[in-house]
């Protein structure tokens, strides 16, 4: 742990999963630390793959609520309808199908922390029973009578909240309950020396999964983690690194170039592009427009490689609005779901 974060505090940031020794990185891991020590709701964002929920439970461990329970929920995976069900429970009988009582995710975490992955998938009327319940902590079960529960919110978003307000899809008033205090998780491109740092991690953990033998990263590889933009953050260096693992042959993992391209490959692009060849026998406006289309499918189908189909992640990286990003997949003629957890081992 480095020096300069508190004494007092007994944390291994290995052992939480937060590993880096960038600045941008410490400054996460002190800010981590002074969010623990206050009991208040708390937002975390980020970009995805950046460790929202590894964060989330670094806060809650650090905090007086570790020995209570850490209840993770995915926000997008609750049906508007059942949105109360799922978080205050429902007394037996509340409902045709309800046999026996059931508690709910708040009485779950009650005495720990309920955290709420990807809120911004919340629907309106799930904003709207989550502002109600934030206000005082107390709550009704389906079918059952008012209860109180004592516990910590934490919720994560990759998105930014503030212009889902602007555009009518997100609530003002439970931005800013949520936003009491606050967490921004940094991009990997943003954390020099990291992706190496966490490479050597991912590396050792996948020989001592897989039962292989202990590899090294060639030299040039190591300089190509410094390059690469990393626009799926850490779970894109995650996929990466088991997956070359798996697949190189040898004791050493390089990099240098695209991953898993074959020297097939390699070689082609030292040759002259024979469609630029081509080009030079149409007329301007064509020849530019050809161009324009290959440059697009190229650069999509890259990018949507690259963070294995997240297309939220390719438009955000690419500096689109997600909506402008899917007109220009289906204008190029590019099916996003060919591209998903293409980076999955």
């Amino acid at each position: 742990m480095d020096s300069q974060l508190p004494q007092q505090v007994a944390w291994n940031t290995t052992e939480s999963g937060l590993i880096g020794a960038s600045p941008a990185f410490k400054k996460s891991v002190l800010a981590i630390q002074r969010i623990a020590a206050f009991d208040a709701t708390s937002l975390v964002q980020g970009e995805t793959g950046t460790g929202k929920d590894l964060a989330a439970r670094a806060i809650h461990y650090l905090s007086a609520r570790q020995n209570c329970p850490f209840v993770p929920v995915n926000c997008g995976a609750i049906p508007a309808e059942l949105i109360e069900s799922e978080l205050f429970g429902h007394a037996k009988g509340a409902f045709t199908d309800a046999k026996a009582a059931n508690p709910g995710l708040v009485t779950i975490a009650n005495g720990g922390t309920l955290f709420l992955d990807e809120i911004e998938c919340l629907s309106p009327k799930g904003q709207v029973v989550l502002l109600r319940f934030l206000q005082d902590h107390t709550f009704r079960p389906v079918g059952g009578k008012p209860q109180s529960a004592d516990l910590r919110v934490i919720a994560a978003t990759n998105c930014d909240l503030m212009q889902m307000v602007e555009a009518g899809k997100f609530r003002l008033d439970l931005y800013y309950r949520l936003a009491l205090l606050t967490l921004v998780m940094p991009p990997l491109r943003e954390r020099p020396g990291d992706p190496e740092l966490l490479a050597h991690h991912f590396l050792a953990m996948g020989c001592k999964r897989y039962r292989i033998s202990v590899k090294a990263f060639h030299p040039c590889t190591l300089e190509w983690f410094g390059q690469h933009l990393w626009p799926g953050n850490v779970r894109e260096l995650e996929n990466l690194i088991y997956r070359e693992l798996l697949i190189s042959e040898g004791d050493e993992i390089c990099l240098s170039r695209e991953p898993s391209s074959g020297d097939g490959v390699h070689d082609r692009r030292r040759n002259p592009d024979r469609r630029r060849m081509a080009w030079l026998d149409m007329p301007y406006q064509r020849a530019k427009a050809l161009a324009v289309f290959e440059f697009d499918r190229t650069y999509l189908s890259s990018l949507l490689t690259q963070v294995g189909g997240n297309v939220a992640a390719a438009a955000r990286f690419a500096g689109k609005e997600r909506r402008t990003f899917d007109r220009l997949l289906q204008k190029n003629g590019i099916d996003k779901n060919r591209y998903r957890n293409r980076n999955q081992v």
